[in-house]
């Protein structure tokens, strides 16, 4: 069964292509972590918000990254983070096309 994590949390940017250019790193980073299957990047100029939607193989890979990440992030002095583990409905997300 994959695993769905949803992280947001306080950004002021940068945004866009400049987002893209400053975070090539990190991204090239996570695409390494145990377990991810893949990542959504997410970003709201107009709330000052950022983070992704993660598909994990499964739980222990998905906790473990967002403690991680959490910790990360509030090293930066960024907080909260807000993190949330699902499950993932294979069988209804297939009707809907979903990525798995």
């Amino acid at each position: 069964m994959s695993i769905l994590l949803q992280v947001d949390f306080p950004y002021s940017g940068p945004w866009g292509d400049a987002m893209s250019e400053a975070m090539r790193g990190l991204a090239e980073s996570i695409a390494g972590e145990p377990g991810l299957i893949w990542k959504i990047w997410t970003e709201s100029p107009a709330t000052g918000e950022a983070g992704g939607i993660y598909l994990f193989a499964d739980r222990a890979s998905a906790e473990a990254y967002l403690a991680m990440h959490t910790a990360r992030l509030n090293s930066f002095g960024i907080t909260p983070v807000n993190g949330k583990i699902f499950d993932v409905n294979g069988a209804l997300s297939a009707v809907d096309r979903a990525p798995l």
